[in-house]
């Protein structure tokens, strides 16, 4: 069975599905939560004499008076968490007189995050990103003995980034859901998992090219992805089961993380035998060309 005769069909889903995202990039963008924009998160829990429960929007009503917000969420029953411009601490205190209304309130949290030092975040999630992105491309490269294993590599790492970012923008665009510190952490989360499963793939190949040298890359690279994806779905599978556990049952705290999470894992179960081994094949070819 020769999985990657078909791998321009591979690369045409990956093409849709990214680009549906660049295109949701380029005219939504991202709706970046208050710990990249700066801002405050309230979360409190109201108490009522009956066993009523209270809605985000009586919430939502009795806040707006004082409260510029971006978004209202549940975290548990009767807790909500309230998100938007930066509050001090008497305006903190006149939201929660407003809010009064609608039973006993107690404070849980109360964050506020400058616009500086959510800038300066983004930075650092970027920084990080691209010492990442070098690290990788160097650290397989010098495994494998061939750089082009490295950058094979790092190319399906951006196709899972891309992915879950132009996922969450078309989310963001829908849903409403924001990105924050959560987000970033899926994200590396996800670009780990992605590499760990392309070097399986990738050290598949080699083991088969030391025992048949003879043998051409391309049918070596199918007896490899033949051979670990038993192990490769049945990995994955366990983690994605959880992670909708998770997405279903975790509370609203925690959903989109784990969404990121769950995205992340699929994409990147996709993308090491369907991307990453064709782009190994691509380069190969070219370097072929070239010498021939």
């Amino acid at each position: 069975m020769k999985l990657l005769k078909y791998y321009g069909v591979y690369f045409l889903i990956s093409a849709l599905v990214i680009g549906a995202g660049l295109i949701s990039l380029a005219v939504n963008g991202l709706r970046l939560g208050i710990d990249f924009t700066g801002g405050s998160l309230l979360e409190i829990q109201i108490s009522q004499p009956t066993s009523q429960s209270i809605t985000v929007a009586e919430v939502q009503q009795a806040a707006a008076t004082n409260f510029e917000l971006s978004q209202v969420t549940t975290s548990g029953t009767n807790q909500f968490l309230l998100r938007g411009k930066s509050l001090t601490n008497d305006q903190k205190n006149l939201v929660e007189a407003s809010l009064g209304q609608l039973g006993q309130i107690k404070e849980l949290r109360f964050e506020t995050v400058g616009p500086t030092l959510g800038k300066e975040l983004l930075q650092k999630t970027l920084a990080a990103l691209v010492v990442v992105s070098v690290i990788i491309t160097w650290f397989v490269a010098r495994q494998f003995h061939e750089l082009k294993y490295g950058v094979s590599a790092i190319l399906a790492m951006f196709h899972d980034t891309l992915v879950v970012v132009g996922s969450f923008s078309l989310l963001g665009w829908i849903f409403g859901v924001e990105v924050d510190v959560l987000f970033v952490t899926a994200l590396l989360t996800t670009l780990s998992f992605s590499v760990h499963d392309t070097i399986v793939v990738f050290d598949r190949i080699r083991e088969l090219h030391r025992k048949h040298p003879n043998v051409l890359l391309r049918e070596l690279a199918d007896m490899a992805v033949l051979e670990t994806m038993g192990r490769s779905l049945n990995n994955s599978l366990t983690i994605i089961f959880m992670l909708l556990a998770l997405v279903l049952m975790g509370g609203e705290t925690i959903r989109w993380f784990a969404v990121a999470l769950l995205i992340g894992s699929v994409t990147g179960t996709y993308s090491s035998p369907f991307i990453a081994v064709p782009l190994l094949l691509e380069w190969d070819k070219w370097i072929t060309g070239r010498r021939a």
